[in-house]
């Protein structure tokens, strides 16, 4: 089996209901999302998952010099940021697309999978 981060991509600008247009809507893909996440337990690809806070939250860090220069804000200036992920355990990548599909349908963001390096 093989760890594949499932990244779930979204607006960096977010709304009152976050990503969602609606009160009913958010909680409704939080739903669907726990149910997912619920099913990934169940069939065994869970590894772990985790929301995060909007891109303006972040530090960068940049260690490469004598002394750690820190800056507020996302690394990149981007439209879109990664909102949240999964990293799962599956037996190949068409398992894993599989998977991203039924995770973008139930949270409503597109998500980006990637393969560990080194995991197989």
């Amino acid at each position: 089996m093989t760890h594949y981060l499932l990244a779930v991509h979204g607006p960096v600008e977010r709304g009152e209901y976050g990503d969602y247009g609606s009160k009913e809507a958010m909680e409704a893909a939080f739903a669907a999302t726990d149910a997912f996440n619920q099913r990934l337990k169940a069939e065994g690809y869970w590894v772990f998952a985790g929301g995060l806070l909007p891109a303006t939250t972040a530090t960068v860090v940049d260690g490469t010099g004598e002394a750690p220069v820190m800056t507020d804000g996302p690394y990149l200036e981007t439209k879109e940021a990664i909102g949240g992920f999964w990293v799962i355990d599956a037996p190949d990548l068409d398992v894993a697309l599989k998977l991203a599909a039924d995770g973008s349908k139930a949270c409503g963001g597109k998500v980006e999978v990637r393969p560990f390096e080194g995991l197989a």
